[in-house]
């Protein structure tokens, strides 16, 4: 794809978010904790299922945010919408640049923004937890704040996360776990709490299991 193309894809991309977004009737359940969290100065990981990213961008575009994207192609348009929403970025996954993406990801929290991370993405398998988010979180102290996101009326595209786009008008309700720390002693300890961190988000009143 020509750079041409990928930058036409990204103001296209963005300005449909904007519009879209700006007809959504968003509303927060049990947000907060995590508002006080951070009105005390308390940096949190968001995790959240791939396939509910969109409307996330959204509501949190005005917040100090680093977004963990992939680094495959797909992955570079999203992080150049992200970038243009007001986002800052960090380029890998769990399957691809995984240790630079962590390492990016720790820096970005420790310089005093937030984190946010699909830990089923890029490619699945769809809702289940990798262990990056947890070892970001053992490694700065930062709590994990599960997400989940339902839609009143919505388009779920056929890809492998189901990925929801809220229709115009719609009523999008975020739903937030409490503020989670990771208490382990080492990294591997840390990713071992993975499963019940995916427990959690999938445990939350989102759009699907």
């Amino acid at each position: 794809m020509s750079e041409a193309r990928v930058r036409w894809i990204v103001r296209a991309g963005a300005a449909i978010i904007r519009l879209l977004g700006a007809t959504w009737r968003v509303r927060e359940v049990n947000g907060a904790a995590y508002r006080t969290a951070l009105a005390n100065d308390q940096r949190v990981i968001y995790a959240f299922w791939h396939g509910e990213l969109l409307a996330l961008l959204w509501h949190h575009r005005r917040e100090p945010v680093a977004v963990m994207i992939s680094e495959h192609r797909d992955g570079e348009i999203i992080a150049r919408i992200c970038e243009r929403l007001g986002y800052a970025t960090v380029r890998g996954s769990s399957s691809r640049g995984a240790s630079r993406a962590l390492i990016g990801l720790v820096r970005a929290i420790e310089s005093g923004l937030n984190g946010a991370v699909s830990p089923d993405g890029p490619r699945g398998p769809a809702h289940v937890f990798a262990p990056g988010a947890a070892i970001a979180a053992q490694r700065t102290g930062v709590p994990i704040v599960p997400v989940r996101v339902r839609a009143s009326r919505a388009w779920r595209l056929r890809s492998w996360d189901r990925f929801l786009i809220p229709k115009p008008f719609a009523r999008v309700d975020i739903y937030y776990g409490e503020p989670t720390p990771v208490r382990a002693d080492t990294p591997r300890a840390a990713a071992e709490q993975a499963p019940a961190l995916g427990a959690l988000l999938a445990g939350l009143s989102g759009d699907g299991a």
